[in-house]
């Protein structure tokens, strides 16, 4: 039996043999639950004070519109702090914010602003704890393991999403509301306490940290270059535009179509997180036989069966089951963008362009929970369903056009090794800007493949920084050639080669295979002189 075969057959659980993702890992799914219970409380609760649809589909909006806001900065924080330290604040701020919902629930204060106003603060701390935690999954476990770690995520919640809710509506039909935030309170404690107790070791970097604004600068520059990032994250955004439907409408798929209450409310997330457990399980083999695309296209279809089938039934049993094909599909497509992401991304920059990637699809669930809100207020429950099955289809045959690729492995890990040019004059890390030039010899012979290695170098400098890159040809002698880009400071310029692969470090044999011998490429590298007035 081969290596690949067995790691094949330890498949989704193979990451929990590191003691520390097993540790952080167990304890988040504790405060999962809590979460998911809080959640069944506030969307019940706001049914029960709220006289407005969209208000009540508010509710899962202001848990996710902090991500969209807050991302970039928090990815930005995550690659240059530390991520355990950020992780403890972020939870920190979810505990804090569920304490004081306890204290003003036992005061008898309440409304539908206060409801969505700590819905918000819960969303700003897993805005500030979730990119670190999945940018800290590269640091905790090999790289072969990525996959079944993202997956793992998911199938972990939706594994606690089967219990939580049920839990959360038999506890706020029992005791109430305040019980419920008590105990959700009480769960974020064991986060809390693993981060303390568990540390993990961080490739640690030669050089000093980054700047915020350069930090997030070349996080929305890699992302905006990265077609594979852009096309995920575009899907990924549809996608929870069109299907977010299903959860954010269920309460009052409960209260209005099945005429039942909170009990019955758990019952139906709980069919929803088993569909999401039975395909997260299944996950790694279907990975192995199915392309990602023809994954997320099976997704969209199991959503939209769901939403079109909650639009049409007046029955819990068939709801239940109906959602359960929804939970499926919710789990493999969010799973296979994540993963998609995260293969994607050197480690550098993995935590921005995980919060770029959750900004906007965290985005288009708050928006679709407002779009299917609205729909649902000034039509009906049934027509903001029927539409949502219609467009989350019209996701599925965008594949023609934007297709996922089909990632297995990462080939964008820094080689590490760079020799820093010998200089006359004293610069400082923040001396700058610097503009380096580069001169080529290549003879009309060459012209076309030389224009080939230089575009594949331009997308590569750019990518890793490098600014304004431009390739100019000399009018008079049209065998030089003049490579020129810019970097904000002299440290910019040694981050800019310190990220740089192997497999970019290439370009520069190919280039030098096409110039003729004794004309080799020459760099110059310059400084800006700042001039008194």
């Amino acid at each position: 039996m081969t290596a690949a075969t067995e790691d094949d057959k330890s498949g989704l659980l193979a990451p929990l043999e590191n003691p520390t993702f097993r540790s952080v890992f167990l304890a988040s799914q504790l405060s999962s639950l809590g979460w998911l219970m809080q959640t069944v409380a506030l969307s019940w609760l706001m049914v029960t004070i709220a006289t407005s649809d969209v208000m009540v589909a508010l509710v899962q909006a202001a848990s996710t519109l902090p991500t969209f806001f807050l991302a970039i900065v928090v990815g930005a924080m995550a690659d240059n702090y530390n991520r355990r330290i950020v992780m403890i604040i972020g939870r920190s701020l979810m505990m804090a914010a569920s304490a004081m919902l306890v204290v003003l629930m036992a005061l008898g204060i309440t409304n539908p602003w206060i409801i969505l106003a700590f819905s918000f603060l819960d969303g700003c701390g897993i805005a500030l704890a979730d990119p670190a935690w999945r940018a800290s999954l590269g640091d905790m476990l090999e790289r072969r393991h990525l996959p079944s770690a993202v997956t793992l995520l998911n199938v972990g919640f939706n594994t606690v999403r089967s219990v939580g809710p049920a839990l959360g509506g038999l506890i706020v039909a029992a005791f109430g509301p305040l019980v419920t935030f008590a105990l959700t309170t009480l769960s974020f404690v064991a986060p809390l306490t693993a981060l303390w107790r568990n540390k993990w070791k961080v490739p640690c970097s030669s050089l000093p940290r980054e700047e915020l604004m350069t930090a997030i600068y070349d996080g929305l520059r890699f992302t905006a270059i990265s077609a594979e990032i852009k096309t995920t994250t575009a899907r990924g955004t549809l996608f929870g535009l069109a299907s977010t439907s299903i959860l954010a409408l269920l309460p009052l798929v409960a209260r209005g179509q099945l005429k039942a209450g909170p009990v019955a409310y758990g019952i139906l997330m709980a069919g929803f997180g088993a569909g999401a457990l039975v395909a997260g399980l299944t996950n790694p083999r279907l990975r192995r036989t199915l392309t990602q695309e023809r994954m997320f296209v099976f997704a969209c279809i199991a959503c939209a069966a769901c939403a079109l089938a909650l639009a049409l039934t007046a029955s819990l049993a068939t709801a239940t089951a109906s959602l359960a094909f929804g939970g499926a599909g919710w789990v493999t497509a969010w799973s296979g963008l994540g993963v998609n992401v995260q293969l994607a991304s050197p480690r550098w920059v993995v935590g921005r362009t995980i919060s770029i990637y959750s900004a906007f699809t965290y985005g288009g669930i708050a928006a679709g929970s407002w779009l299917w809100g609205s729909v649902a207020e000034n039509h009906s429950l049934s027509w903001a369903l029927g539409c949502s099955a219609g467009a989350t289809i019209l996701v599925a045959a965008l594949g023609f056009k934007l297709p996922i690729s089909n990632r297995f492995e990462s080939e964008l890990e820094p080689s590490g090794s760079f020799d820093a040019p010998a200089v006359a004059l004293d610069l400082k890390p923040r001396s700058g800007p610097m503009l380096i030039t580069t001169e080529y010899s290549i003879s009309d012979d060459n012209a076309d493949l030389f224009l080939d290695v230089m575009r594949r170098r331009r997308h590569v400098q750019s990518r890793v920084g490098a600014r304004q890159w431009t390739l100019t040809r000399d009018v008079r002698e049209p065998s030089r050639w003049l490579e020129t880009y810019r970097t904000p400071t002299w440290m910019d310029y040694h981050r800019l080669h310190h990220r740089l692969t192997a497999a970019d470090k290439q370009l520069d044999e190919e280039l030098l295979e096409l110039t003729p011998q004794g004309h080799p490429p020459r760099t110059t590298i310059r400084v800006r002189q700042r001039m008194r007035s």
